[in-house]
This record gives structure tokens, sequence and C-alpha cells, in this order.
């Protein structure tokens, strides 16, 4: 069973920066589009930024101009880089990849933003 690992979340200050990177196990085939999701305490999980294999991105309102997803094909992952970070950022991210049929997602990565 392919999983998605996770990598780049811990502990930074307002203010600062942080890369999450997103790998596949194995191969997944025909991969079309790649997300971040987030789990906040208190709240539903949140789609932060999605993008297809035309490189179209969507972002939530709340991390616009601050957040940037990217892909590497070649190598099936999925960044995303976080400038400008504050306490509300403060989640566990997920990544998800989705091919025919089958959505695969990570384990998740703890991002702590301290004010």
């Amino acid at each position: 069973q392919v999983q998605l690992v996770e990598s780049g979340g811990g502990l930074v200050q307002a203010g600062g920066s942080l890369t999450l990177s997103c790998v596949p196990s194995g191969t997944i085939p025909s991969i079309s589009t790649m997300a971040w999701y987030r789990d906040s305490p208190g709240k539903q999980r949140e789609l932060v930024a999605h993008i297809n294999n035309r490189n179209i991105t969507t972002y939530a309102d709340s991390v616009k101009g601050r957040f940037t997803i990217s892909r590497d094909n070649a190598k099936s992952t999925v960044f995303l880089h976080m400038n400008s970070l504050k306490s509300v950022d403060t989640a566990v991210y997920y990544c998800k990849m989705v091919s025919p049929g089958v959505a695969y997602w990570g384990q998740g990565t703890q991002v702590t933003v301290s004010s």
C-alpha cells in the first residue's frame, strides 16, 4: 500500500517560513491533483492549497499571498512554501494525491507557530 510521507513541519516564530514536502513511498500512476489540507484545533479539516496537472493552483483565502503550492512531477512530489506564518496557521498539515479512482493521504506533519 503506497503511503504519502510529509516532512518539513516544526516550530517556527510568527513571521517565519517553512516548506513542507510530500512524496509517495512507492509509485502512484497518473497523479492528477495534489493538495494540502490542515486540521486546526476545534475546526474542520480545511483545504489550504490545490494544484492540478496543468499547474493551476487554488488557495484558501486565509493563506493567499503567503503560501505557495508547487509540484515536481518527475519526483511525484508536492511542496507547500509557507511565508509570514501566523499563530492561526498552527495545525497538522496533510498532503493528498489523486490518481484515477484513488485518493492517497499522508499521516500529517505538525506546524506550530509561536507568537
